[in-house]
């Protein structure tokens, strides 16, 4: 007999990511959304100062360099990906509800694992999204440090640069004001790089999760009959509560697919016009400088971004394809009439795989992300190569 476990908590992993979220305004307490009261204040403030004025001003001064084709790329594809970062950040608002309905739902007893061997079976898929993860935290936080210590890098802050083009109402070549602006461009891609990062992992993880649901249930349909020692009405019950657990996957797929679909329709959007522009930009600057790196590990971060959602997204419809292989892989030939018919019904259900899009644009799947982005790397390897 199988071990027993003890109740799964799928928020649990998400446990760092939801601290960030708090931490920049994006999980109101409790199980609700944004009310009247000091968190919503606090979000107002930060997105006020920390995005929108960061953002105006860069804006601003886009309009003062206009004849300087390599400041303006540079200024543009930055913007871009922090407008993004803006728009990440109302989307989640907007479906916040949504959103912690869906942790919620996770947490019901349909959804947990049954046993150890179960808590096992899902585990590759829980490391896999840690691992991801953590390589995309790493690529991000290396472009951020390199990009924020350019200025010191090759010098320029001993003529105040700043890290990233901005006008101000301000003289800025004095200080303390210089060190203040800088801080606060720091702290503004600081905190635009956190929206960014703790919205594209939630979606990944919702993803693996839902994926994760897929193989509870094979696993519970490929061993329900338990090798023809229970009786048919026991087998038929069980079919049946599987059924049902198909049908909520389903559910939940919905539910998470319409809260980020319109997040990953902007993500590909805006990042596909991002990394078109940095490729441009790598062909303006020094192979092997201080530039040249903090443009190819942005490249990269966007590909990480976009290689996250196909990933897991790819994983779901894998695993879901997989099921009626379960069903048949079942201990089915000894049941009665009626129990076949409800095999039969089951695997007509699971024929088509279940497929994540964007507004059915595109689906995430790794062929997908290789048309995305799979330029870019020949793109980068030739600027790498080719003469100063």
């Amino acid at each position: 007999m199988k071990n027993t476990v003890d109740s799964f908590s799928w928020n649990q992993i998400l446990k760092a990511n939801i601290l960030i979220l708090k931490i920049v305004g994006l999980w109101p307490p409790g199980d609700g959304t944004y009310g009247f009261n000091l968190y919503t204040l606090y979000k107002i403030f930060s997105m006020l100062c920390l995005e929108l004025c960061f953002i105006g001003a860069q804006t601003v001064k886009l309009f003062f360099i206009l004849d300087d084709l390599q400041a303006v790329t540079g200024c543009i594809f930055v913007l871009l990906m922090e407008m993004l970062g803006l728009v990440k950040s109302y989307c989640i608002i907007r479906n916040m509800g949504m959103l912690k309905q869906l942790t919620i739902t996770l947490s019901s007893d349909l959804f947990q694992p049954k046993n150890l061997h179960q808590k096992n079976l899902i585990q590759p898929s829980l490391n896999a999204w840690k691992s991801i993860v953590s390589a995309l935290w790493t690529l991000c936080f290396g472009w951020l440090l390199t990009w924020m210590l350019s200025p010191i890098f090759d010098k320029s802050f001993k003529q105040y640069r700043f890290p990233f083009l901005a006008w101000y109402p301000y003289n800025t070549q004095t200080s303390p004001q210089y060190e203040l602006t800088y801080l606060h461009q720091l702290s503004g891609i600081g905190y635009i790089s956190m929206n960014h990062l703790t919205s594209d992992t939630l979606i990944a993880a919702l993803n693996m999760y839902i994926g994760a649901q897929f193989d509870l249930l094979s696993d519970d349909v490929r061993n329900f009959n338990d090798g023809g020692k229970i009786s048919p009405a026991d087998a038929s019950g069980k079919l049946k509560s599987y059924i049902k657990h198909h049908r909520e996957i389903l559910k939940l797929a919905e539910d998470a697919n319409r809260f980020y679909k319109s997040l990953i329709f902007f993500e590909f959007f805006i990042g596909g016009i991002s990394i078109g522009l940095s490729m441009f930009q790598l062909t303006l600057v020094v192979p092997l400088s201080s530039d040249f790196y903090s443009f190819a590990s942005y490249t990269f971060c966007i590909s990480t971004q976009v290689f996250l959602y196909c990933w897991f997204g790819n994983e779901i419809e894998l695993k879901s394809s997989k099921l009626p292989y379960a069903v048949f892989e079942s201990d089915w030939t000894e049941l009665p009439p009626e129990v076949k018919s409800l095999l039969i019904i089951f695997i007509l259900r699971t024929q088509r795989p279940l497929k994540m899009s964007a507004y059915g644009l595109f689906f995430l799947t790794l062929e997908t992300y290789i048309l995305r982005t799979a330029y870019s790397y020949f793109a980068l390897l030739r600027n790498v190569n080719s003469p100063l």
